[in-house]
């Protein structure tokens, strides 16, 4: 019972991962793997499905807390859902609880910790203006990454933008930008080649 609820959480914990830093794909197979087997786990053992709703009104606390003034309220309501609801999801043959306490304790409070860092760092981020002045492109050099009449794409400042121009620019020359509109970067030809 023990290996399977260790399973249960670091799916759950990876599963939080992969929807607040979205990217490779790891965390999501991860997550994919240890739900799983501790799907597998949950299906064969004796589960108290009682604890196991406990452990849900806990990841529903928690996502509360994450969008909710009073955040420490519905925190502390997370962590002690979790805790019961971990010592009690499984139970042995006498019918005493099959996660050592301990245990239930120990990676409650270590999961949520690391889904509440995660999460708030995420939302912080998405809340961020953007902090490039995009001004400063103005007059900069840079390279055309594919052919651009009317629209293409050029590399300038160290990234890549959608760019616009009038007349035909090939894949490969050097541009200068002259204006943007919005994300689009408005460039012309430039003499020299950029650095």
């Amino acid at each position: 019972p023990n290996l399977a609820y260790v399973l249960l959480v670091s799916g759950f914990v990876l599963a939080v991962l992969a929807l607040f830093t979205p990217g490779t794909g790891l965390l999501e197979i991860g997550a994919l793997f240890a739900l799983v087997v501790a799907g597998f786990g949950v299906a064969t053992l004796p589960t108290n499905w009682w604890a196991l709703l406990i452990l849900l009104v806990g990841v529903v606390a928690f996502l509360l807390a994450v969008r909710r003034s009073r955040q420490w309220i519905y925190l502390a309501l997370s962590l002690l859902a979790l805790i019961v609801g971990s010592i009690f999801l499984f139970r042995s043959e006498a019918g005493s609880p099959g996660v050592h306490p301990a245990l239930a304790v120990l990676l409650s409070a270590s999961a949520l910790a690391i889904m509440w860092i995660v999460a708030r760092r995420s939302l912080e981020a998405a809340r961020m203006r953007p902090s490039i002045d995009l001004s400063t492109l103005i007059g900069k050099l840079g390279e055309a990454h594919t052919d651009v009449h009317g629209d293409g794409s050029v590399y300038v400042g160290g990234e890549e933008w959608t760019a616009h121009s009038e007349d035909f620019i090939p894949k490969g020359a050097a541009v200068r930008v002259i204006g943007r509109e919005g994300l689009v970067l408005q460039v012309e030809a430039a003499p020299l080649k950029p650095e």
